[in-house]
């Protein structure tokens, strides 16, 4: 890669917003993370079933979940802000040429299934690494490579948070496990009418809250695959949902990173 267009390149990515990496879609690892950091053999999505008694919850209110919701301060090394205009897309503009797939493009893009009384979204990005100590000019052509593979080297994560009455949050997690499972060879998505390919879902190991799961999806757009994560979590009556993607994963055309384990557990904390 010439030094110029390194340059250029890196420039640019220095300028990434938190809205672009919180909107970007992608999905793949070679290892299972559980939430306190260890890894996992990782094996093809499984049954649907949840593992959950069926209890009847009672829904947290608005102003409870916006309790439980993460704030600024509450992930070591990350970002939080509340989810824009920008970052919304309504379950009426998410579709799939499955309809069994359709609660992971639920899953997604946060978006409540039937019986969700409050819904609440943040964006968490990580903290940018230092900067290089040399200016760009000063760079050779690896130097410059290696501080553009920094600068992209983000991970953003939407937390969804959606309150169930009675059996409603169980059934939706376990809806979404079944939907994962029945899905793993791969779906067509449609996004506020754009296609996205979805070619293969492959579960994860995690853990928090009452019961908990993870994905890795990776995205096919004109050849190139992107991997993402999508994780659910459930506590009584509320499921909370994190959707990953890696910016430099994205570039790198399936580097590894891993589930935000510390972004889950902050939140089952929070969930209590």
């Amino acid at each position: 890669m010439r030094a110029t267009v390194v340059r250029r390149t890196a420039l640019a990515a220095c300028a990434v917003s938190l809205t672009l990496l919180a909107t970007a879609c992608g999905g793949s690892s070679d290892a299972d993370t559980d939430a306190g950091g260890g890894k996992n053999d990782k094996g093809a999505a499984t049954s649907g079933s949840s593992s959950a008694p069926k209890t009847s919850a009672k829904a947290l209110s608005t102003s409870e979940l916006e309790t439980a919701s993460l704030k600024q301060g509450d992930v070591e090394g990350h970002k939080v802000a509340e989810a824009g205009p920008d970052d919304e897309v309504s379950a009426d503009g998410l579709k799939a040429d499955k309809a069994t797939c359709l609660p992971v493009v639920h899953a997604m893009y946060g978006a409540a299934e039937a019986g969700s009384k409050a819904t609440t979204k943040r964006k968490v990005i990580t903290d940018p690494k230092a900067g290089a100590k040399k200016s760009l000019k000063d760079m050779t052509d690896g130097e410059a490579e290696g501080a553009l593979k920094a600068a992209f080297d983000l991970t953003s994560t939407l937390v969804a948070l959606n309150a169930y009455e009675g059996t409603a949050g169980p059934d939706a997690f376990a809806g979404l496990k079944k939907a994962a499972a029945d899905c793993a060879g791969g779906f067509t998505a449609t996004v506020a009418g754009t296609k996205q390919k979805i070619v293969s879902i492959t579960e994860e190991k995690v853990t928090g809250g009452d019961e908990a799961a993870a994905w890795t999806l990776i995205q096919e757009d004109e050849g190139a695959k992107a991997p993402f994560k999508l994780v659910a979590l459930r506590k009584e009556g509320t499921v909370a949902t994190f959707l990953s993607f890696n910016l430099a994963a994205g570039q790198d055309g399936g580097a590894k990173f891993t589930v935000p384990t510390e972004v889950v557990a902050a939140q089952a904390k929070k969930l209590g």
